[in-house]
């Protein structure tokens, strides 16, 4: 069994200073490739460093609408450079957050367009954030449908009827530990509607543990297989077929049989 975290973010803190030891109890588990995620220009830079570095690591690269406030025009042109690379396989994250507001949501729609403009130009997927903005969020994608290559609503949170929008409109949807927690009967409704050609999982590791790892602090991709698990009985399918079918979806959406891949590359435990 093979699986994808389609969104992790191996460049934070909690995780970057015992990286080898995280990939190694994640290939254990099946979770053998990743696509780890920028959130600024740090992020994005460092992400494009360990998938130049690591195999089965690709990156996406972009800025948390949190921080669009500091979306300058070096920054974009900081980011067009990075989106050459061969390694990085998505715009993103990318959207909207009204729920600290961090940055306006002038500023906050801005640098949105500014994003989705790019990935049209590089012909890449987008990866969406939405957080209590999601009508916003789908008028702003709405503008630049016909020009976007393929998207998805990371960590999706919404009901039945936001799922029904986004994929009325082709979107993919990706599920975290969010959807095994005891309060999450809205989002359940939402994961058992998906087409499974339109369903991807992720951990958005380091944050958000599944149950029954909740209360284990930092998140991390070997932590997948329990989200996964419950997907596929809440769908009461085969764990190995729901593997195998989310697995090809990532590779679609990403596009990952197109990577070139540069350097050693991670080895992988004898164990």
């Amino acid at each position: 069994m093979e699986l994808i975290d389609t969104h992790c973010h191996l460049t934070s803190d909690e995780l970057a200073a015992d990286l080898d030891a995280v990939l190694a109890r994640s290939q254990r588990e099946g979770v053998s490739e990743w696509i780890t995620i920028g959130t600024d220009l740090e992020h994005s830079h460092d992400a494009v460093a360990l998938a130049q570095r690591i195999e089965g690591l690709v990156a996406a690269v972009g800025l948390h609408p949190h921080d669009a406030k500091h979306l300058t025009g070096a920054c974009m042109e900081t980011l067009q450079h990075l989106a050459g690379h061969p390694e990085v396989v998505a715009i993103g994250e990318t959207g909207l957050d009204y729920h600290y507001e961090f940055s306006s949501r002038k500023e906050q729609i801005e640098a949105f367009e500014r994003h989705l403009a790019l990935a049209a130009t590089e012909k890449l997927p987008v990866v969406i954030h939405t957080r209590e903005a999601y009508d916003d969020t789908l008028a702003v994608l709405d503008q630049f449908r016909d020009r976007l290559n393929r998207v998805v609503l990371h960590c999706f949170s919404g009901n039945a009827e936001e799922a029904g929008k986004a994929l009325d409109r082709g979107f993919y949807l990706s599920f975290t530990g969010v959807v095994t927690f005891k309060n999450a009967h809205e989002i359940r409704a939402a994961a058992r509607i998906v087409p499974l050609e339109h369903l991807m999982v992720e951990t958005d590791c380091p944050y958000m543990s599944p149950v029954p790892m909740r209360k284990q602090r930092i998140n991390e991709p070997a932590l997948l297989i329990h989200t996964a698990r419950f997907l596929a009985e809440l769908r009461e399918m085969d764990l190995a077929e729901f593997a195998h079918r989310t697995t090809e979806n990532a590779r679609r959406f990403f596009a990952l049989e197109r990577v070139a891949k540069r350097g050693d590359g991670f080895k992988k435990p004898s164990v």
